[in-house]
């Protein structure tokens, strides 16, 4: 063999093994790395107290979620956090869901962070018919308002927002900061500091809170939410054609929700808008039982003769907010809503039946009929639409 072959052969030898050991080199650094022999590819410890919220989507996987993880800084890279997901046998049982992270921790503890149920979010769930405050009803159990719903979906190691912030700056800061609709802001503003003054004006539905958030941060992003969600629903325009403004119908949804058995929402609306028409004062329980600090299914005369913003006994028209949070299908209703001369409504029998007319002496029967039932006690006989029969599955909801 000539010499040149054996020194070509010699020298591919030598580059083959050379790139051989800075393959295995790196290889080799990296796991290092990985598995905790140094700090450059991973974070050390639990985080450092910033909280990042993340989402696990339906049906993703962990692998899935490394890029955003380290984008978001909980994890120093997505090759250390694949790699501690790889080496724990519980990765594929990750939730979907919202969960609370901190930045800068180790890949193995975020990991198993996503696996602790502990660390998932609480979703603030409000539904239709919610007013902001607590309610206490006599006998002794509380109706928690949104205040402190959202207080208590909102805590971290930190504590957690007070719901007498979130009503300091719902009675404080000015409507349109806090993201309110533009056809609402006369209203809400002449309640002056009333923390109620805000009442309707987040919409039901499930929300994810930012737990980072403030008490005015929270309430904004709630407020501008909902308040596309209303003016989505062409509520202007809806409210323009049945003669009202958009708060107005706003407040008439808020009755709806309040006053309607299951099925009857339309009707209901209906009624609202004859009575508005006649006119007639709308004489019905739930706005004064608003007004009240223990309330029950009942109301007496003397509940129904005190004035207050809401009282549709003592007031004519409308309450001067509205008195819960309406869904958007008491919404839908009170832009739809059925044909019918009806101005009297009332529950009969504990199955939710419900009859309407446009006779009063009718209306009395009726409510007899409801007496007789034992829907009704005797201090409701004969007030008619506002007799509470009509209210009385709402106020069970």
């Amino acid at each position: 063999m000539e010499p040149h072959h054996v020194e070509r052969r010699q020298r591919g030898m030598a580059v083959l093994i050379a790139s051989l050991v800075l393959i295995i080199g790196a290889l080799g650094y990296i796991g290092f790395r990985l598995l905790g022999g140094g700090s450059s590819l991973d974070y050390e410890g639990q985080g450092n107290g910033v909280v990042q919220l993340i989402e696990v989507p339906e049906g993703s996987s962990m692998g899935e979620l490394a890029p955003e993880l380290a984008e978001r800084n909980v994890v120093k890279t997505p090759e250390a956090f694949s790699s501690a997901a790889n080496s724990n046998p519980r990765a594929g049982q990750i939730k979907p869901g919202f969960y609370r992270l901190q930045e800068e921790m180790s890949a193995k503890s975020a990991v198993e962070a996503l696996l602790d149920d502990a660390n998932m979010v609480d979703l603030l769930d409000v539904q239709g018919g919610a007013t902001l405050l607590d309610v206490n009803v006599v006998g002794g159990d509380v109706r928690y308002g949104i205040y402190s719903l959202i207080s208590q979906v909102s805590c971290t190691e930190g504590g957690c927002v007070s719901a007498e912030d979130l009503e300091k700056i719902a009675a404080t800061v000015d409507p349109a900061e806090l993201g309110a609709p533009e056809w609402a802001l006369d209203a809400v503003r002449a309640r002056g500091e009333d923390p109620k003054r805000l009442e309707g004006l987040i919409a039901p539905g499930q929300y994810v809170l930012d737990p980072n958030m403030d008490a005015q941060e929270i309430l904004t992003d709630l407020i501008t939410r909902s308040t596309k969600k209303y003016n989505d629903t062409n509520i202007v325009e809806r409210a323009q054609a049945i003669g009202l403004t958009p708060y107005e119908l706003l407040s008439s949804a808020s009755l709806v929700e309040r006053e309607s058995p299951a099925g009857e929402f339309d009707k209901v609306a209906r009624v609202i808008l004859n009575r508005l028409d006649e006119p007639m004062r709308l004489e019905m329980d739930s706005t004064v039982n608003y007004g009240l600090e223990d309330v029950e299914l009942a109301t007496t005369d003397d509940d129904r003769h005190r004035e207050t913003p809401w009282n549709t006994y003592a007031k004519d028209g409308l309450p001067d907010t509205p008195i819960a949070s309406p869904s958007n299908e008491a919404i839908e209703a009170m832009e739809n809503p059925a044909e019918g001369n009806w101005l009297f409504f009332v529950t009969v029998d504990s199955e939710g039946t419900t009859v309407f007319t446009d006779n009063y002496d009718e209306h009395l029967a009726n409510v007899d009929d409801a007496v007789r039932s034992g829907i009704l006690d005797s201090q409701r006989e004969g007030e008619g639409a506002g007799a509470a029969p009509d209210d009385a599955p709402a106020e069970e909801q």
